[in-house]
């Protein structure tokens, strides 16, 4: 290689090379070498230059040189089919910027995603579209912020709790407010849950208790039941309305009987604080997930514990059963979102769109896209749509 035709910097490095090849003969006579191996080290040494001099950082290019070379055309070309399936072309997954503070609940009807944060407006996404536009805004609806969103199995009603302690309830049909329900207390209504007509609201308070309001009725209390007095983080509605499920942040899980009014079962097996519960579509099944960082599964019937879906590296903050029963939803603080069978009770699928936490998940209805699709929200204030539990 000519000297010439190196630049300075690479013609130092060069020099400085060269200096060492004096000290290679007497380095080889402190080591014997066998006869029978023959070192070519003159031969050696020229690639290896080579190798070290194209590792020296080149000079980088302007910013209006990469300018010119886009207008050229010559520049890298955006590859924008990474996220659409490679048979029919769709796209895989979706994001939607929502909220300009953290997404804190989800709820899903055939018709509108409803999304609840830390700002003071609720919002209704169009569920069906490929573009899930924003349909309506619930403007101003908690001054605080809204920490969570229910809506009745039909579609028609829906609920919301906020920061303020109010607790309100919407017509979707009409898009308007109808009603509040357990007048303006923080922590007197936290977790929230409609039944399958939205006739039904059960709700947890902040010392424990369980109450099944009367939502037609607007703040008739119906039930109310006692626990240990731990903060009652969430709660759900079985789908015929007959049973109560609560979770508490003593890692209690409780299932009350709506007809007696009396608990049904006390169920073991979370030590840590229990974030979600939900009932499986035919009300057979309860999982319940949290801080232990799995998700527990009960036989409802009888209250013992069938399984734990373990995976997860983080607190399992969000969970929901598919329409038929055969898969679980789970969203976590590590911003994983996992996919599992009931069957097998193994993780079918992960995915790992972002760093932080999610909030919430849910399944998209059947019939809304090609497959099984679902969504996840939380601290990255996005709604992330998915075409289909495999894809990405």
């Amino acid at each position: 290689m000519a000297m010439h035709a190196l630049s300075s910097s690479r013609a130092g490095l060069f020099a400085s090379l060269q200096a060492l090849l004096p000290t290679i003969p007497r380095m080889s006579s402190a080591i014997t070498i066998p006869t029978t191996i023959h070192l070519n080290i003159p031969s050696l040494l020229p690639h290896l230059w080579e190798s070290i001099l194209r590792a020296v950082p080149k000079k980088k290019q302007s910013h209006s040189r990469k300018r010119m070379r886009q207008l050229a055309g010559k520049a890298l070309q955006d590859n924008k089919a990474l996220n659409r399936c490679p048979a029919c072309g769709g796209v895989k997954r979706k994001n939607v910027l929502s909220h300009p503070s953290d997404i804190f609940s989800l709820a899903v009807t055939s018709r509108y995603v409803i999304s609840a944060s830390g700002d003071s407006n609720i919002k209704l996404w169009d569920t069906a579209s490929p573009e899930h536009s924003l349909l309506h805004t619930f403007v101003k609806a908690h001054p605080l912020g809204t920490h969570h969103v229910g809506v009745s199995r039909d579609g028609r009603i829906a609920a919301s709790s906020g920061f303020d302690g109010e607790t309100l309830l919407w017509d979707l049909e009409q898009l308007k407010r109808i009603g509040s329900i357990g007048g303006k207390n923080p922590g007197e209504v936290w977790a929230l849950s409609l039944s399958t007509t939205g006739s039904l609201l059960a709700s947890t308070t902040y010392d424990g208790r369980v109450i099944l309001w009367n939502a037609l009725e607007q703040g008739t209390k119906l039930r109310q039941y006692e626990t240990k007095g731990s903060f009652g983080m969430c709660v759900e509605i079985s789908p015929d309305g007959k049973l109560v499920a609560s979770g508490h942040e003593n890692g209690g899980v409780y299932i009350f009987n709506n007809e007696t009014g009396r608990i049904f079962h006390s169920l073991p097996g979370l030590l840590k604080p229990v974030r979600c519960v939900a009932f499986s579509p035919a009300g057979k099944l309860l999982a319940a997930c949290g801080d232990s960082n799995f998700i527990a599964l009960y036989d409802v019937a009888s209250g013992e514990q069938v399984a734990n879906l373990a995976g997860h590296s983080s607190w399992v903050f969000s969970i929901a059963w598919s329409s038929t029963g055969e898969y679980i939803l789970s969203g976590s603080f590590d911003g994983k979102a996992k996919v599992w069978s009931t069957e097998t009770k193994a993780c079918v699928a992960t995915h790992n769109e972002t760093d932080k936490a999610l909030y919430a998940v849910k399944w998209l209805p059947k019939g809304q896209t090609v497959g099984e699709g679902f969504l996840t929200a939380g601290a990255n204030r996005r709604i992330c749509f998915y075409r289909e539990a495999t894809g990405g």
